[in-house]
């Protein structure tokens, strides 16, 4: 799969661009803060109809502007998707392939597999278990749509849970017939994104751990605990037990949306006893197990998304990704720099066709092709 071009319209700090790309490697080069990673989350909007940075579509509106654009066009084999994805203020967001809106937006989520490495990935090891869960949510959701579509109803109903919740501390008053309702139709899809996850898992980790010894070269054990209070545990009961905790906190204290995916390593925590190092190993390699496994449920590779790791990355990991490069490990990559001798030192062994595009302010330019 590659992605021909791309065009955006009051997108971030763009006013507009419109790029064709090279179905090899395509660079942005441009200092610090001229919008190089706005143009990977550009396509990464465009895959997964959300940007990788930004929790609100309002936060990727040009400022000064009251809507965005995101275009573009994906080859697969010889089938071409027209994507547009426009976003209005106070309105819904429209998603169309080939000029046909979905009637779920969910719909298009795995369709088009991408994979963003970036200097913010380590927040996964460092913030709290929801950064977690939302990286395995979103994965597993773009392999797997009946999975999407419980995780979807399960938030919707404990929002409905908490919203009542509330309702009752501010009122004053408790329905305890009432919240049973909600809680019994939560249960079904609780159970399921629990095995899902259980099961995902299994399948993840040993992908996972063979990348982190192919970028570590080293002796560490590491591996992933799914840590749940669901499995072999009886859900209506512990929502029952926590129905008093629940009314004094005013939000629901049991359930999947209370997981978490503990990162070991020689049975420590990553987070409290891993170098920075071993940390950047440990979620690159979370990233290239998504690679493998995308590439391979999906028959194509998906689209690999490398921001500023030339900057923030030691020599020896760059030369590890560099070495899956030129084995043709990856499909069609997106690479941003600030330095343009430092991309052209590192790409200058490859053989495959390399795109640079100068970055400056929001705007999009060739640039000089690199030997």
């Amino acid at each position: 799969m590659t992605l021909e071009n791309l065009q955006v319209l009051f997108f971030k700090n763009y006013e507009e661009a419109d790029i064709t790309f090279s179905p090899h490697i395509n660079c942005f080069i441009g200092p610090n803060g001229s919008g190089k990673t706005n143009l990977l989350d550009a396509i990464h909007y465009l895959a997964l109809t959300k940007s990788a940075f930004s929790g609100s579509d309002l936060q990727n509106v040009k400022q000064g502007e009251d809507y965005f654009m995101v275009k573009g066009r994906f080859l697969q084999e010889t089938q071409k998707n027209a994507i547009q994805i426009t976003f209005k203020t106070g309105q819904k967001k429209i998603v169309t392939n080939n000029k046909a809106p979905y009637e779920k937006v969910s719909e298009h989520i795995g369709r088009f597999p991408v994979v963003l490495i970036s200097p913010y990935d380590t927040d996964l090891v460092r913030e709290g278990s929801e950064e977690r869960r939302k990286y395995f949510d979103s994965l597993i959701s773009q392999l797997n749509h009946d999975y999407l579509d419980n995780l979807l109803r399960y938030n919707y109903l404990l929002k409905q849970r908490n919203s009542l919740l509330k309702q009752f501390a501010d009122r004053n008053y408790y329905d305890s017939d009432y919240l049973q309702v909600l809680t019994e139709e939560m249960i079904p899809f609780a159970k399921k994104i629990s095995k899902v996850r259980f099961k995902f898992l299994q399948e993840f980790e040993p992908v996972f751990q063979k990348q982190y010894q192919f970028l570590s070269e080293s002796s560490e054990e590491v591996r992933i605990e799914y840590k749940s209070q669901l499995p072999g545990q009886d859900l209506a009961y512990l929502l029952k037990q926590a129905e008093r905790k629940d009314s004094i906190l005013q939000r629901t204290t049991v359930g999947p949306h209370k997981d978490d995916f503990v990162f070991l390593m020689d049975e420590n925590s990553v987070k409290n006893y891993g170098s920075q190092g071993q940390q950047k190993s440990f979620v690159i390699a979370l990233k290239l197990a998504q690679f493998e496994l995308f590439a391979a449920a999906k028959s194509q590779k998906p689209l690999l998304l490398l921001d500023d790791i030339f900057d923030r990355l030691d020599e020896k990991r760059i030369a590890k990704l560099l070495e899956m490069v030129a084995n043709h490990t990856f499909g069609q990559l997106f690479i941003t720099d600030s330095h343009a001798e430092r991309t052209q030192l590192f790409l200058k062994d490859l053989s495959e066709d390399i795109r640079t595009f100068g970055v400056k302010n929001g705007t999009v330019s060739p640039h000089p092709t690199l030997p």
